[in-house]
């Protein structure tokens, strides 16, 4: 039977192997929620508007956790592209990367970074959050379009798509120069893939939806048109390993790509 375990140690994490997204998600819910949204706008507008210092999954922080191997391979990007840092954003919720890293981009480089999220959240963000450096966009295409991309970011957003590795492949036809792929979980050993059900803790938001893990060496497999630059752990304390039904079984990390010529 598809259910969930009745009793939990720890009530908040990932729980249990699952065999269909569909099925989960139709119990769960997702990103797709008003609340969160909602709760992301407020904390976001008191970042932009000097209010609080950083925000991240809709928490803010009175002190402000740079992710320095982002921050770097951003500027190794824009050293190679002339100056320019012109990033599509996938998954970006309203811009808290952006918001995260700008203080550390010097004012000689000229940044472009554009956002691709859910539709109500593009809409929420051209509204409240967009101006000349920072865009929202429905789709990479679209973007594109817009404004021609050399950076493709993805960060902690791979394991919250349902066909993941159908996303992979698709991204691979756009050509980017450079990925950055930051926050994403894997499971230890040789496993395969494993959906999990994420249960948010109530500080952050009520909330719980399908998280995937997966295998390290057949998701890079995707990549192979790129140079694995770096590999780097997880810049939020605790996510080097991460627990899946209270035992020590997944880690977040991520790599910078450089695409071979």
């Amino acid at each position: 039977m598809f259910g969930f375990k009745k009793e939990r140690k720890n009530k908040f994490g990932w729980f249990g192997d699952y065999k269909n997204w569909d099925e989960l998600k139709a119990l769960t819910g997702g990103y797709e929620e008003q609340s969160i949204l909602d709760i992301t706008k407020h904390a976001l507008l008191k970042v932009r508007n000097g209010e609080a210092v950083y925000e991240r999954d809709s928490v803010l922080f009175d002190k402000k956790l740079y992710p320095y191997s982002v921050i770097t391979a951003l500027l190794y990007a824009a050293a190679e592209c002339g100056g320019s840092l012109n990033v599509i954003d996938f998954g970006g919720s309203l811009g808290s990367t952006y918001y995260q890293v700008r203080d550390l981009i010097p004012p000689s480089v000229s940044i472009n970074w554009s956002v691709i999220e859910q539709n109500a959240y593009i809409k929420c963000g051209q509204e409240h959050f967009q101006d000349e450096t920072l865009q929202f966009h429905f789709t990479i295409a679209e973007s594109l379009k817009a404004k021609k991309a050399d950076i493709l970011l993805l960060s902690s957003v791979v394991q919250y798509l349902p066909d993941p590795h159908a996303f992979l492949k698709e991204i691979q036809d756009y050509g980017f120069k450079f990925i950055i792929i930051d926050r994403t979980a894997f499971v230890k050993g040789e496993r395969a893939d494993r959906l999990t059900l994420q249960i948010v803790p109530p500080h952050i938001y009520t909330a719980q939806y399908p998280a995937w893990f997966f295998n390290e060496k057949n998701f890079v497999a995707h990549f192979k048109h790129y140079q694995i630059k770096t590999e780097f752990e997880s810049s939020v304390p605790g996510e080097e390993e991460m627990e899946i039904d209270g035992s020590k079984q997944g880690y977040d990390k991520g790599f910078f790509l450089i695409r071979k010529s």
